[in-house]
């Protein structure tokens, strides 16, 4: 009972992971408040860096032709190539304020993790989405750095666990002007490096910790993992996919009310 029960919460947890990674509901929060209602010991760092990995490949895999479109767009010398170059630096200059706030203050942040801060958290990320729907700014065509600046702004303040990342910047991009189509597709693809970069560190922590794996210290739970890494990529291509539809034609208010709906119960909790 007690095995098939730790196969039933990686399942749930892989599928909270992929389903919340890409709707704007905090994934990091969610894993949280997953982890205490299947009353598990704490987060297994082994489990973490592979359904997160699952995650990073759901996107690469909706966002194939963009990604191979860039990568040989970069090596040509045409305007083409100039657009690609441009368009990666973006990416990477986004990526810059999240890498030094997580290595700054990685410890700090994880102390955070718990129910109380993530209702709070959930609060602040139904505020961010209101107030995106809801304030009209000047069109822009693209992004640029200065909005590539604010953008990685907002990806670093989803550090904190409760903080949804693509809300925070999908509702930074509207707030910004962005088209709704580049604002989710901008989100989606600036979110691979830091994914990647903390998958590295979580790597790094668990090659100097020999009890990284928490639920099961005496075998690792083959089964278990596989079955939540699935879950997860499964559940992340099809939630890139809605969230690219929904952020082009639909109002995101019910997340705002789904995430201050849980984000009370999580402080009543």
């Amino acid at each position: 009972m007690t095995h098939l029960w730790e196969i039933f919460s990686y399942l749930i947890l892989g599928l909270i992971q992929g389903l919340t990674e890409f709707l704007p509901v905090s994934s990091s929060g969610h894993l949280t408040l997953g982890t205490a209602i299947l009353q598990l010991p704490e987060e297994d760092l082994t489990f973490s860096v592979l359904v997160h990995g699952a995650t990073a490949l759901s996107t690469i895999v909706v966002f194939r032709v963009d990604i191979l479109n860039l990568i040989t767009g970069v090596f040509k010398k045409n305007e083409e190539g100039e657009k690609a170059r441009k368009y990666v630096g973006l990416i990477v200059l986004s990526a810059i304020p999240a890498a030094i706030i997580g290595l700054a203050f990685k410890d700090q942040i994880e102390g955070l993790a718990s129910s109380s801060f993530v209702g709070a958290m959930l609060i602040v990320t139904a505020a961010i989405l209101a107030i995106s729907q809801k304030v009209k700014s000047k069109p822009r065509s693209s992004v640029g750095v200065g909005a590539s600046i604010v953008i990685g702004l907002a990806q670093a303040g989803a550090i904190l666990p409760g903080i949804s990342r693509s809300g925070s910047t999908i509702g930074a991009a509207l707030l910004l002007g962005i088209s709704r189509a580049e604002a989710a597709k901008f989100s989606f693809l600036m979110a691979l490096p830091p994914i990647i970069g903390a998958n590295l560190l979580e790597i790094k922590d668990i090659l100097g910790n020999e009890s990284a794996t928490v639920v099961s210290q005496t075998s690792v739970p083959y089964v278990g993992y596989t079955i939540g890494v699935i879950a997860a990529f499964v559940a992340g291509l099809a939630a890139c996919q809605w969230m690219i539809k929904l952020v082009k034609g639909t109002n995101l208010m019910w997340f705002a009310v789904y995430c201050f709906v849980v984000g009370v119960l999580a402080l009543i909790m």
